[in-house]
């Protein structure tokens, strides 16, 4: 696969920028300077693009700059000749950026562990200050045609910091190896919308699972008010594309090192030692995350509540030491032993040990002996971005004898299908699951786990590098297309200029505007978004000119828009899409003989919606019922509008005169015959225009554009399909274009 990857990169390097490095940098008592290959996937992953000069790697070395000392040179000299780039940082750098925010903050909050986060400002000042680092280091070592990679949680504000120094030709693209956590949970980070922003300089952004990704289009849309569609945002004038890619395990190099002499021997070694005794076996790092006193407390509740395995079965419990001079994980070291000794003091016997707990490094041939040696892997952290421990596991289990038991808040639950899946908070249920594992018949077994396997085998850490990276130099080839689109749509340059000049020669001018989304950003609720003082002079200009009419065209009450922009003067307006009418300075009904006493029905059911969907509410007007779901979690808000939009389409089965229409986060019930077009032929029919033009955002402002006569001037704000024949990306813009007809 890695040959793969090289013929898709072609000619163009990786460039390749995470916390650490895929070298550990050691420095011996007599200052010689050493490196040892890191472990992990993406380290294992693609250090074979390293080494072949595809790939360029940024990263900390491990080590401050004080304590390189004047080895600093050598060990940067030792690193590039790996086609790496040292970041060197300072104490201070590592203790209020990695230890502080990273592992203070961050780490904490994206886990659920609420509680153990601190929102220090000092720690923040520190994480965007390194970011700040990384971004001037990789924009030096950046050369033209690079494809640009970040990884994890350390760097979440560096695709923007890049973004700037490089361009937006720059492909590239951030993975999160870690969870990202509900839109409730994440919002407790002050510094949020900095986070979001940083993360959306990226063309791809990267998630393990489905859970993930839609909890950050969640907070996108709930901090930034940018609306996703199939997982692609539009922030500014960039598509941005979000997706799931679970990472893998280097699969081959696992199973044939499994099979080797060294392991075979050392399998065979403790087979021999622990005789008949069935095994279970986990290993993970010193870490609140991990769930390890449960997982202990789960095994005793197992010997406990099924006697009959006492003495049959025994608990590898492997942990690699971890901060413990940071006091939280001293005292989780201290629980842990406590737990230990107080399962091994209750059940132990001379012939048998419950728990073997080993605190230590484990070395890789003997780590994947016990994979192979384990007829159960205990894998239940609290909570974990994917484990990668259960994947290393299906591929070392050579004979296919053993039985994965995974907790359901690892990422890898919702992907290895064929495990058991627990809550690791349920003694019961863990407990149970041991004994049914112990208890599977050699034919599910060996079928939970080939299945596994061909899985875990499939979807490698070399297919996975391979999906993602194809997946951004393809998004990007489509953002070029919509870029180049967008430069012959957009009403600016040239083809304002031309606007400007058919405007000034026009002999009869009208222009149709919507309000919400067009003429205002949108807002949470609807009598929130109010005219600024700069939009009423604006709109009071234009309509003062000879010979122009503006007409402001929105599905608005008419008492909201009235007191909007009833002091405005020399302005009509239309309000419930042409259910009322303002013109020669008075309001006249758009339809006659109307019977709304359907209102009342339709009323029920959206307070109904309302009463069971937190954010949401209902709007009366005279023609029309609208419920608004903007505040609604996206979810929540998407699931009971389908529901909704369900109900009133059998609703107006026997309405023939009334029509629902979805728009922008809400779902308005009116009578049939209201229109946006047709409440520019009131306009339209009366008058004689030469220069016609219409702005708005929705589906009702498309109607009006496929309806004005050839030659209008329409424009779409904001992105997306759309009939109108220009574009502009926000409202702001298209006050900026308003100027300029007003100035002409």
């Amino acid at each position: 696969m890695a040959s793969d990857i090289r013929y898709l990169l072609g000619t163009s390097r990786l460039l390749l920028v995470s916390n650490r490095l895929p070298f550990t940098v050691r420095v011996d008592s007599k200052g010689q300077v050493a490196l040892s290959p890191s472990t992990g996937g993406l380290a294992t992953g693609m250090r074979s693009l390293l080494e072949e000069g595809v790939a360029t790697w940024a990263g900390w070395p491990g080590l401050s700059e004080e304590a390189a000392g004047d080895l600093k040179g050598s060990i940067t000299k030792a690193l590039q000749q790996r086609n790496v780039i040292p970041v060197w940082l300072t104490s201070k750098e590592i203790e209020g950026y990695y230890e502080g925010f990273c592992n203070s903050t961050i780490w904490p909050l994206f886990h659920y562990f609420i509680e153990r986060a601190s929102f220090d400002k000092d720690y923040w000042t520190w994480y965007r200050e390194v970011n700040e680092k990384f971004a001037d280091v990789v924009a030096r070592s950046y050369r033209r045609g690079d494809i640009v990679w970040v990884h994890d949680y350390h760097l979440m504000l560096l695709p923007s910091m890049l973004r700037e120094r490089l361009g937006d030709d720059v492909p590239m693209g951030f993975f999160l190896h870690i969870p990202f956590p509900s839109f409730e949970v994440f919002r407790q980070l002050p510094w949020r919308e900095e986070v979001l922003r940083g993360l959306l300089g990226a063309d791809l952004i990267g998630f393990h699972t489905y859970d993930y990704m839609n909890y950050f289009l969640e907070s996108v849309r709930r901090i930034l008010g940018i609306e996703h569609y199939l997982g692609e945002l539009k922030y500014g004038e960039r598509s941005i594309k979000v997706d799931v890619f679970p990472m893998g395990v280097d699969f081959n190099r696992l199973r044939a090192a499994s099979m080797s002499e060294a392991v075979t021997k050392k399998f065979n070694e403790l087979t021999q030692r622990l005789g008949s005794v069935k095994v279970i076996f986990s290993i993970d790092r010193l870490d609140y995350t991990k769930g390890l006193p449960e997982r202990l407390r789960a095994f005793k509740r197992f010997l406990e509540k099924y006697p009959e395995y006492r003495g049959k079965v025994s608990y590898i419990f492997v942990v690699s030491p971890s901060r413990e001079r940071v006091e939280e994980y001293a005292r989780l070291k201290r629980e842990i032993n406590e737990l230990v000794s107080e399962i091994n003091g209750q059940f132990s016997t001379l012939e048998w040990t419950p728990v073997i707990y080993m605190r230590r490094f484990v070395p890789d041939d003997e780590l994947l002996a016990l994979y192979r040696l384990a007829d159960v892997a205990l894998i239940t952290p609290l909570r974990d971005g994917m484990n990668l421990v259960a994947k290393e596991y299906v591929a070392a289990n050579v004979n296919r004898n053993g039985v994965l038991i995974v907790s359901e808040g690892a990422g890898a639950a919702s992907e290895l299908v064929e495990a058991i899946v627990v809550n690791p908070n349920d003694y019961e249920g863990v407990a149970d699951a041991i004994k049914r594992a112990l208890e599977m018949s050699d034919y599910e077994r060996t079928n939970r786990m080939a299945s596994l396997e061909g899985r875990v085998s499939s979807y490698d850490v070399s297919a996975w590098s391979y999906d993602f990276l194809a997946s951004l130099l393809n998004f990007k080839k489509v953002q070029a297309a919509e870029m180049e689109e967008a430069i012959t749509r957009r009403l600016t340059g040239v083809q304002l200029s031309m606007v400007i000049s058919s405007f000034i020669a026009s002999r009869g001018r009208i222009l149709f505007l919507d309000y919400d989304g067009t003429l205002v950003p949108m807002a949470p609720f609807f009598w929130m978004a109010r005219p600024d003082d700069e939009l009423l002079s604006l709109l009071s200009a234009l309509a003062s000119k000879p010979n122009t009419k503006v007409v402001v065209v929105t599905s608005r009450s008419r008492t909201s828009i009235e007191s909007m922009l009833g002091g405005v003067k020399n302005i009509d307006m239309a309000a419930e899409n042409g259910g009322w009418i303002y013109m020669d300075g008075r309001w006249v009904q758009g339809v006659s003989n109307v019977d709304t006493s359907w209102k009342q029905e339709v009323i029920k059911v959206l307070t109904a919606f309302t009463k069971r969907t937190p954010g949401s509410y209902v709007e009366e007007k005279d023609f029309s019922v609208t419920w608004h779901y903007r505040n609604v979690p996206g979810e929540l808000g998407s699931a009971r509008a389908n529901e909704l939009m369900d109900l009133l389409s059998r609703f107006i089965a026997v309405h023939p005169n009334l029509a629902v229409v979805k728009a922008p986060m809400a779902i308005e019930v009116r009578l049939a015959g209201l229109s946006k077009s047709r409440a520019a032929m009131n306009w339209l029919s009366r008058g004689n225009y030469d220069f016609i033009f219409a702005a708005g955002d929705s589906g009702d402002d498309e109607d009006l554009f496929a309806s004005l006569p050839q030659g209008s001037v329409t424009v779409k704000v904001g992105y997306g399909p759309s009939k109108a024949k220009y574009y502009v990306p926000s409202p702001n813009e298209l006050r900026q274009v308003l100027e300029k007809l007003a100035e002409a």
